[in-house]
């Protein structure tokens, strides 16, 4: 993946933004391939903006990929679906499923099964405009997602109407998401209230990090509830009042407890080898559009987090923090 790099001089005085910076350099990238094509942009380590203002001295580092389709295909992929009407369809994503094409996935996600699902023709896709119309063509119906290795519940708009009546509540938070993941390692007490700042790893562009006592980065609040432990794994149970990316890996891997089978916060575990992410999105209340009362969805339990219960249950006593 093509990647970046320039020092803003010393005796910059402009001031100008990111993108027409970029752009009047002689090695420089055009705006409109910088808006569609742009992946990660960061400025002294920080994840920026296109419209951020640059100043002097400033280091920019920019990653984007080439070849970038022209439309997005419906596909026929089965779905799991939980709960469906004219305005929305719940999905119980399988593991593995990107939510929305982006970088290195552009098919196989779960836009492109809905498109098929809901008899949608190909979205083609711009290379012009600005950058949040360009990111919403490739995310039809999207009001939130979940991790490639994250399963569970989603939550998706068949119309525009429904589409910001579903994000008016992720947006103020009043509705309600919980989660079941088993750690390696046990947290410090059984029940917790997570409050710190997200920033991106200065020693690995590709993870998080929560700190506390800065306000770099971006708020997160993560409320967990250890509901046995067996031997030195725990299943947990977790509700989150903010929608940062990891941000419950990031903060299971803060309390020194982090998910078993995480790839990036979490080594390889000798007992479970062949283990995958075990995080799962279990349980959404949410209000469906035009509707006052709210819709409660559950999922079981997958079957990857019942064959290693079972194999903690056979080797540890369980016990309750």
């Amino acid at each position: 993946m093509p990647f970046f790099s320039a020092k803003v001089p010393q005796d910059y005085e402009k001031g100008e933004r990111l993108d027409k910076y970029i752009a009047s350099l002689p090695n420089g990238m055009n705006r409109s391939k910088l808006k569609s094509g742009v992946t990660e942009i960061l400025i002294n380590g920080k994840k920026s903006k296109l419209s951020q203002k640059i100043k002097a001295g400033d280091q920019i580092d920019i990653q984007w990929e080439e070849n970038i389709p022209d439309d997005i295909e419906p596909q026929n992929i089965p779905l799991d679906i939980i709960y469906e009407d004219e305005n929305v369809t719940v999905v119980n994503k399988k593991q593995g499923m990107v939510t929305h094409p982006a970088c290195g996935n552009w098919d196989g996600t779960l836009v492109n099964a809905l498109l098929y699902h809901w008899q949608r023709a190909s979205i083609q896709l711009s290379k012009e405009g600005s950058e949040s119309e360009i990111l919403a063509e490739r995310r039809p119906g999207i009001v939130h997602r979940l991790d490639k290795e994250t399963s569970g519940i989603i939550i998706t708009a068949k119309n525009r109407d429904s589409e910001e009546w579903l994000q008016a509540q992720f947006k103020d938070k009043s509705l309600q998401k919980e989660y079941i993941l088993i750690t390696t390692g046990r947290p410090p007490a059984p029940y917790g209230d997570i409050r710190t700042q997200i920033i991106r790893d200065p020693k690995n562009r590709h993870r998080f990090k929560a700190v506390e006592n800065t306000d770099q980065g971006k708020y997160a609040r993560t409320l967990y509830h250890c509901i046995s432990c067996y031997g030195n794994y725990s299943l947990i149970r977790v509700r989150i009042k903010t929608g940062r990316t990891h941000q419950i890996r990031v903060h299971m891997k803060y309390l020194g407890c982090p998910i078993l089978g995480d790839s990036i916060y979490n080594k390889p575990d000798s007992n479970f080898p062949e283990a995958s992410l075990c995080l799962h999105s279990q349980k959404l209340k949410i209000r469906l559009p035009g509707q006052k009362e709210y819709s409660t969805f559950r999922t079981k339990t997958p079957k990857r987090f019942l064959e290693v219960e079972k194999k903690l249950k056979a080797k540890y006593p369980k016990t309750i923090l």
